[in-house]
């Protein structure tokens, strides 16, 4: 139909393919980001950019990756990540509640998005530096997560923007919407926004809300997933109140999903309390399976060899959180120090070095030194040292008799120097949301019938992540549900 216009409300990874798949259709389309200009972006500017994708092998690979040479295809094992894998590792991190239509929809759509997103415009590489070690000369990627946009995250919002101006697709900035306009049947019509100091309407046929979830309001975060939240760190924007779940609800949106959970991760003790774009993604410390926690007892209190990280990342953070004084020590020896990831080599950082652990122990501030030495000479007896280690496969070199064992990559800590580095939880977004119609992604009210003319993607949505969430599946979630989205809102009206 002739005329029809859509608003979308965030500027991310989401927002923009909404806005892209909208403009398809032939919509004229209007993207409001609360944020200005230079801070654009939403939580996607703060990623590193990984998108876990369905792959049967190295030929999809090369449509999505056209510039691997063939050296890199020659001296890499890129394996295949099928489907049921993706299925699989969904409903065994979210403990088999992901709702399945979503999570269906998320994996049976990965590569066509993705190679969507080529098209226009947007370049993938392989992620050497986090997800592949070289053993024998070959590089092996592992944990499922093969693909990240170039440029991470801040990359990808260019990319996407560019296309989006490129089809002529209205962007403002420092817009902040503040609710929905409403036909008297309930149906959603435009949106009030608010900019340079101005209130005013904007009408349309349709609107997408891809705006986030409540991650940096600490009110929300105490209200939703308890006390002590609301002193965790903000990995990324401060523009991410839960402005677009507010209006939703208000609406009469049907809430979904985990409200009481989210993506929370191992961040610098010291970081600021939102994230800098300057240091990006980088105040995260996820090198924890070749080394060890210890909180301010000195005590290990998780398996930090559980899983991959990709598999336990996003929900040790809320363990960080409940320690005494939300602070833990990541530990390391000169056994793996080389496969630090890049992030603990930035200058922003909290680390200590030392000759001795015990030398260690008096530097690492908020520790009991008694307690961490004597932590150190019970683990390092455990270590079941005759099993070989392997840090591209579970390789199930484990401890035996520790309150807390560690499952895999299990190395003794006696080889100095030693390094420390101090975190803290930072929380990087909310698992709860408005639920949606999977094929269409038209929010629902209460009574679970479709709102008219309202629609919704990225973090904003429930009913995906429960506890926990593969690692790079959160940016996929945007791009996949922010294109149908868009498409769907493209030809409504």
């Amino acid at each position: 139909m002739a005329g029809r216009r859509v608003i979308v409300v965030g500027a991310g990874n989401a927002a923009l393919c909404a806005a892209l798949a909208a403009s398809e259709q032939g919509a004229e389309v209007l993207v409001l980001e609360r944020a200005p200009e230079r801070l654009r972006g939403g939580n996607t500017a703060f990623t590193a950019g990984a998108m876990r994708v369905v792959y049967s092998g190295v030929e999809d690979l090369r449509k999505l990756m056209p510039d691997l040479t063939p050296e890199e295809i020659g001296n890499t094992d890129f394996g295949s990540y099928t489907a049921a894998d993706y299925l699989d590792d969904l409903a065994r991190v979210t403990e088999y509640r992901t709702d399945p239509e979503l999570a269906s929809t998320l994996v049976e759509k990965s590569l066509p998005t993705l190679l969507w997103m080529s098209e226009k415009g947007v370049r993938f590489v392989p992620i050497y530096g986090r997800q592949a070690f070289k053993v024998d000369g070959r590089f092996t990627f592992w944990g499922g997560l093969t693909v990240e946009a170039s440029g991470g995250g801040m990359g990808l919002v260019e990319s996407l923007t560019r296309a989006a101006v490129r089809a002529g697709i209205r962007i403002e900035y420092g817009a902040r919407v503040l609710g929905l306009l409403q036909d008297d049947g309930g149906g959603v019509r435009g949106v009030t926004v608010r900019q340079a100091g101005q209130t005013r309407d904007e009408h349309a046929d349709a609107v997408v809300l891809a705006s986030g979830g409540f991650q940096s309001s600490p009110e929300m975060r105490a209200r939703y997933l308890g006390p002590g939240w609301d002193l965790a760190k903000v990995r990324g924007t401060m523009y991410n109140t839960g402005d677009g779940l507010r209006m939703a609800l208000r609406a009469g949106a049907s809430p979904a999903g985990n409200w009481s959970g989210c993506h929370a991760v191992g961040w610098d003790r010291n970081a600021p309390e939102f994230g800098d774009l300057a240091v990006g993604d980088h105040f995260q410390k996820h090198s924890y399976p070749w080394g060890v926690m210890v909180n301010a007892h000195g005590r290990r209190f998780v398996d930090e060899g559980a899983d991959f990280r990709n598999y336990t990342y996003a929900k040790y953070g809320r363990v960080i959180l409940e320690q005494p004084g939300q602070f833990a020590w990541q530990v390391f020896d000169q056994k793996v120090t080389h496969l630090l990831r890049d992030e603990y080599r930035i200058r922003q950082i909290t680390k200590v070095t030392a000759p001795s652990l015990t030398k260690l122990a008096e530097k690492m501030d908020g520790v009991d030194p008694a307690g961490f030495v004597a932590e150190m000479e019970t683990y390092n007896a455990s270590v079941d040292t005759g099993t070989p280690f392997n840090p591209n496969v579970r390789d199930g070199r484990g401890t035996a008799g520790l309150a807390v064992d560690k499952t895999n990559w299990a190395n003794t800590v006696d080889e100095g120097p030693f390094e420390a580095y101090a975190v803290t939880c930072g929380i990087t977004f909310t698992f709860g949301g408005v639920r949606i119609v999977p094929e269409s992604a038209q929010v629902l009210d209460a009574d679970m019938n479709p709102i008219s003319g309202l629609f919704a993607a990225g973090e904003l949505v429930g009913g995906l992540f429960y506890f926990n969430y593969p690692g790079g599946t959160g940016l996929t979630n945007g791009s996949v549900f922010g294109r149908i989205a868009g498409t769907s809102a493209g030809r409504a009206g």
